[in-house]
């Protein structure tokens, strides 16, 4: 009778014991998941910041007043796993919008205006963006026959654009910004006139005297066979009158354009690509590459 009696005590011991075990299991599990996650969290901090180190290997690499477009320096390896890919395109291709409302010369107004109309805008929102650009950076209250000033829901900031994306902000400019790679083409950090060099399809075709044949024939010569800018087997153009030969104009041609093209702005773009692992980060500068190269603008994207 005295042994049947801690039976059912022995079987609550038994049933705690193995209820403490599995709890004492359950916590260690959790805290071996624990430090797995923080360990794969750790890793990849760690990959991030290789990759961000490999992207800015590729820029410094980039700012080399020696170092071009296309040199295979521009690509490389740091370890095993991290690499880096920078690319240096011409600023001076992109069109200036600071240069082009500077004192509302008729010309390069005329440029924006056939820039847009080979971005598909169409003639009456043409002259309402353009309008509305001036009266945006002018200093003055006076409102332009398609423009805007100020009023109950909208205020233009009165001063020149300090940043490519205030022109979200300018009225009759939000269907055109709301698209995808918009700014692709338009820049405020280039010396000012178009650089023949680098200028797209659509820059050039904003240009007086230039037309669909002249530009396509052109763009095919000066990238080369495999039809890309800034790779080793692009024709050398040594002076601007070499591409004014290149574009098929007579000298007094081309002499009309002279005010409003250039040849090899010293102000490049520098994207660099880092890897890691699976992570890659992406670093952009503008630069003056001169003696010294003078950083003008750098931003993670």
């Amino acid at each position: 009778m005295k042994c049947s009696a801690h039976l059912p005590r022995s079987g609550a011991a038994l049933m705690l014991s193995l209820w403490a075990l599995f709890l004492l299991s359950a916590l260690i599990i959790n805290w071996a998941l624990d430090i797995d996650s923080r360990i794969t969290l750790s890793g990849n901090a760690s990959r991030t910041l290789e990759a961000e180190a490999a992207a800015c290997s590729g820029a410094e690499i980039a700012l080399d007043p020696e170092v071009e477009s296309g040199d295979s320096v521009l690509q490389g390896s740091l370890g095993k796993a991290q690499t880096y890919h920078a690319q240096i395109t011409g600023e001076g291709g992109r069109l200036n919008l600071t240069w082009v409302v500077a004192g509302e010369n008729p010309q390069r107004l005329e440029i924006l205006r056939k820039f847009l109309e080979a971005k598909g805008v169409d003639l009456n929102e043409r002259e309402r963006m353009i309008d509305s650009l001036l009266d945006y950076v002018d200093p003055d209250d006076l409102v332009r026959l398609n423009g805007a000033e100020a009023s109950a829901h909208y205020q233009p900031k009165n001063a020149l654009l300090q940043r490519i994306e205030e022109l979200k902000e300018v009225k009759g400019w939000e269907e055109f910004t709301a698209r995808s790679d918009w700014d692709s083409d338009l820049t405020l950090y280039s010396s000012g006139p178009v650089d023949l060099a680098w200028a797209s399809r659509d820059v050039l075709l904003s240009l007086p005297g230039f037309n669909e044949q002249i530009v396509d024939r052109y763009l095919e010569l000066r990238r080369g066979p495999d039809g890309i800018d800034g790779t080793p087997d692009d024709p050398e153009f040594q002076s601007l009158d070499q591409v004014r030969v290149a574009l098929g104009f007579s000298p007094e041609q081309f002499a009309q354009l002279s005010a409003l093209v250039g040849f090899k702005d010293k102000i490049v773009r520098v994207v660099s690509v880092g890897k890691s692992g699976d992570a890659t980060r992406t670093v952009q500068m503008i630069i003056r590459k001169t003696g010294i190269p003078q950083m003008i603008r750098w931003k993670e994207l």
